[in-house]
Parts: structure tokens; C-alpha cells; sequence
């Protein structure tokens, strides 16, 4: 999957979703992953949802007879002539806390010192962050469990009726194994076209098999955090790739712009992408990245007069990636990966072979994003198991033909990408 994270607070209503759609599709994405669109609570927070069964006024055109659900609707249908997937996020875990529900059902949800219990998280500082405006739902005890599910299930099924044929299941590793399994067996009987994407993001690679075994699609990986050297990241990736694809993200909703965070690097932009669009199965990237917005996508605050004018544009550059994912499918698959020695440690190389067939894939990556580095190597094709020839396809200046020995001057950031004809 190649995502494309239109936010909405930031998109505004349906009816001006189209130019972001259209390119999108030009870019060579083929899914639109959407935050939450439902009626939030008093907090104003997309994942505080209220109502899940209404739509945000803030998507609806004002003064519009038409009903919400049709609008919806009409958003996914022009979506869709372009060539595009629509997936939402699945906020099951929690609701509002001013939700009618915890006054309706008493019994869906966690109890602690005589009221409804508030989801958190604990930071990798030791600090514990609370959501005052959130109710946690109770999948593992509820003497309700059956009519909990019940309801989750019609959740996902309105969901589907409008459109919808993908998942993001927000803190999935928080809900037990058995619920998921249950819900997405129930869907697929009816709906075996949806998808289910797993947020395991925090919690450990054996918390992650745990989860993404419960019949999920995908599950989303910690690529972005990779600082290109310490061994965690690839053993994580050998330790769930034969459980499910994952999705790599250069930046998402939940962190910094990485524009602003390397101080408008345009070099770390490309290079994070490239990286994260190669790495894994599947790739998302945020709204905004493409033009180095710098302003963190808030899910109470943003709005469409937050947009801001582009600081470069790599619309082109994303292009060319997409494509290279799109047309190898040596890159749409979780493969066999392993990091090669490189005479210049600043130089990242490595090897992917695909699990089906005989494809492979050599990536040599800049990991300065800020200086040219040399890199060399007395044979490339002592480095592939195969006796096919090596191909050029990076998105910059692709070779006529690959030399030995082979040497190249990496741009700063620049990535170099060849596979097997």
C-alpha cells in the first residue's frame, strides 16, 4: 500500500478535497488514509469521538440538505474515479468521556475509583500521560463483552457502507487478540475486500507478533525513529515480516515535521522518503510533506487556513519513488534484508531478496543528510545471489549501466537503487 494521509482538519470539508485527492493520485499513491470523521466531544479531538454513527459538522458543507452519510459518500466516490482506496481510523479502544454511551452502557466500559477510567500512556522518560477526555472501553472484562463487540462491529459496517474498505486500528495492541480476531472475522464474511492495519507503535516486537496474528493486513513499523546504524530496527523487521507486511512513515500526524525538525533540509526530506517507500511492504506519508510544511498536524487545533505555502516541492521526487515501489514488486512485500559492510560508515548498504521469486535489490544510502560522501565497491555483483543484471532505477540520475568496479559520489541524503532485470 502506498498512503497518502489526508488530514482532514487541514483538508476542511469534503467538498475541497478534490485537488488533494487528484494529487495524490498523480503522486502514485493508491490508498487515502483519513483520521477519525465522526462527532467529536466537548474536547474537539478527532480520537475523542462522541458519536461514532454522525459525521463532523467541520467535513459538512454548511447549510447542505443533503444528509451527512451521502456527502461522505460523494467524497469516497470521486475518490475512487481517481483510482484511490479509502481507509479511516478505527477508534475502538476509547470514546469520549462526555459520549452518551457511558451513560447508556455502563457495563463497555473500565471502572476505577468510582468512575470511568481515562486510556493512557507512559513516556520513554518515565512520564505518565493521561486523557482526561476519554473513556476506556473494557474488551478484556465488560460482563457486556458480546453487546461491546456487537457494537464495534455495526461501527466498522456503517464504515463500510459509505466507503470505507480499509482500517487503522488506533492502540490495536491495547485490545485482546480474540476480540480482534472475532471483529475482523465478522467483517470479512460479508466484506472480504477490507483491510486491517494494525497501530502497534510503542509496544514490543513480541507485543506486535501478538497482535498483528489476530488476522491483521499489516501493522505499522518504527522506520522513521532508524537512526541508520544501531541493529533494532532490522531485528524487529526479521521478527514480525513473516507475520505481516508492515508500513513505513517518514512522519506521520503523531510527530514533528521533519522539515522543521531538520531546519528545512530538503536532502533529509528525500532521504527519509526513499528510505521508508524501499524499506517496507507498504509506505504513508502526511499531508504537507511533499511541500515541507513545518507546522505540526494538531488534532484539536489544525485547520484549513493552517496551510501553508510550500517550501520546495517534491512532488516529482515522490513520483519517481512510487513508481519504482510500484513496478518492482520486489518492494511491495516484506523480503529478506540484511546490511552489507560499506568502506564509508557513512554510506548505508543494503541487500533485499524477495521471498517469491528470484528479485533482489541493492540500496546504497547517504546517511548525511548534509555532505557528499564517496562510495565504492570493487564488485556489485558479489553482492547479489543471482547472475541477472543489475538495473539502475534510482529517482535521481540513473546510470546507463553499473560499472566494477563501482564508485559514485552520493549527493548529501542521496540514495542509490538498483535491482536485478
Amino acid at each position: 500500500m502506498r498512503i497518502y494521509n489526508l488530514f482532514p482538519l487541514l483538508a476542511g470539508r469534503f467538498t475541497d478535497w478534490e485537488p488533494h485527492l487528484r494529487r495524490a493520485a498523480e503522486m502514485g499513491f493508491d490508498w487515502i488514509f483519513v483520521n477519525p470523521l465522526q462527532r467529536s466531544g466537548r474536547s474537539g479531538s478527532l480520537y475523542s469521538i462522541s458519536d461514532y454513527f454522525a459525521i463532523n459538522p467541520a467535513f459538512l458543507a454548511p447549510r447542505s440538505r443533503t444528509p451527512s452519510d451521502n456527502q461522505a459518500c460523494a467524497m469516497v466516490a470521486q475518490a475512487e474515479r481517481l483510482g484511490l482506496r479509502l481507509m479511516i481510523d478505527l477508534v475502538i479502544n476509547h470514546c469520549a468521556i462526555d459520549s452518551p454511551l457511558v451513560q447508556e452502557r455502563p457495563k463497555w466500559f473500565v471502572h476505577e475509583g468510582g468512575g470511568v477510567a481515562h486510556p493512557f500512556c507512559v513516556e520513554a522518560d518515565g512520564n505518565k500521560v493521561v486523557w482526561q477526555d476519554l473513556a476506556q472501553f473494557d474488551h478484556r472484562h465488560s460482563p457486556d463483552a458480546e453487546g461491546l463487540l456487537e457494537f464495534c462491529g455495526d461501527i466498522v459496517e456503517h464504515l463500510v457502507g459509505i466507503g470505507f474498505t480499509g482500517f487503522r486500528c488506533d492502540a490495536a495492541y491495547q485490545i485482546p487478540g480474540p476480540f480482534w480476531r472475532r471483529l475482523i472475522e465478522r467483517i470479512r464474511r460479508d466484506h472480504p475486500e477490507v483491510v486491517f492495519v494494525a497501530e502497534t507503535l510503542g509496544c514490543s516486537p513480541e507485543q506486535t507478533r501478538q497482535t498483528a496474528s489476530a488476522g491483521f493486513d499489516a501493522i505499522f513499523n518504527s522506520a522513521k525513529w532508524w537512526d541508520f546504524e544501531s541493529p533494532w530496527l532490522l531485528e524487529q523487521y526479521e521478527l514480525t515480516r513473516q507475520v505481516a507486511p508492515s508500513i513505513s512513515f517518514p512522519e506521520s500526524h503523531d510527530t514533528e515535521r521533519l522539515f522543521a525538525e531538520t531546519g528545512g533540509n530538503v536532502n533529509a526530506q528525500k532521504q527519509r522518503y526513499l528510505f521508508a517507500a524501499l524499506f517496507s511492504a507498504g509506505v504513508m506519508m502526511p499531508i504537507g510533506y511533499e511541500y515541507g510544511f513545518r507546522n505540526r498536524l494538531h488534532v484539536v487545533h489544525t485547520r484549513p487556513e493552517h496551510w501553508e505555502a510550500p517550501a520546495v516541492d517534491l512532488t516529482s521526487f515522490i513520483t519517481r519513488v512510487n513508481r519504482i515501489k510500484a513496478e518492482h514488486p520486489l518492494f511491495g512485500e516484506e523480503t529478506l534484508l540484511q546490511r552489507l559492510d560499506s568502506p564509508n560508515p557513512a554510506v548505508l548498504f543494503l541487500w533485499k531478496a524477495a521471498t517469491r521469486g528470484d528479485s533482489q535489490a541493492l540500496l546504497v544510502i547517504n546517511k548525511d543528510p548534509w555532505n557528499r560522501q564517496h562510495f565504492r565497491c570493487e564488485d556489485l555483483y558479489r553482492c547479489v545471489q543471482t547472475a541477472n543484471p543489475l538495473v539502475d532505477v534510482s529517482p535521481e540520475w540513473p546510470l546507463d549501466y553499473i560499472p566494477t568496479p563501482f564508485e559514485f559520489d552520493l549527493e548529501p541524503g542521496m540514495g542509490r537503487v538498483m535491482v536485478t532485470h
